[in-house]
């Protein structure tokens, strides 16, 4: 049973399953256990438990009758989301990322003022979710 996972909604299915498709093994050591680029859904699991799903935003807002909604916020907004990779080296992770379509919001950076010996990167995966990779 998958006790609490991730579902991100994308508009760009096919290149965000391009991104988490390396990235996540990678990181996390999660297999993709269903899913394409072609979509609608994509879900990768460790140890049979979920790790992060990708659903198709129009989709989903079909099943649940709100095709008419827009998709994005008319005005640029501060995120309320992040994705958050604790990793064994940030550069390694971030370069990772950023080959394989990601795009730096702040380069690695030592934030002994967050915690005793914490280095962390941030990124913004193709649909633009804010992800943060970080090691101690």
């Amino acid at each position: 049973m998958d006790a609490l996972y991730t579902r991100l909604l994308v508009t760009r299915f096919a290149e965000c399953f391009e991104f988490y498709r390396p990235v996540l093994p990678a990181l996390t050591g999660a297999t993709l256990v269903k899913g394409s680029p072609d979509g609608p859904y994509a879900n990768w699991d460790v140890d049979d438990q979920a790790v992060l799903v990708l659903y198709d935003r129009s989709a989903m807002a079909a099943g649940l009758g709100t095709a008419d909604l827009p998709a994005r916020p008319s005005a640029p907004t501060q995120d309320s989301a992040m994705l958050v990779f604790r990793v064994g080296d940030v550069d390694e992770a971030l370069a990772l990322c950023l080959d394989h379509g990601g795009t730096l919001a702040a380069p690695a950076t030592d934030r002994p003022q967050w915690g005793p010996g914490l280095r962390t990167a941030h990124l913004r995966d193709p649909e633009g979710h804010l992800i943060e990779l970080q090691s101690y």
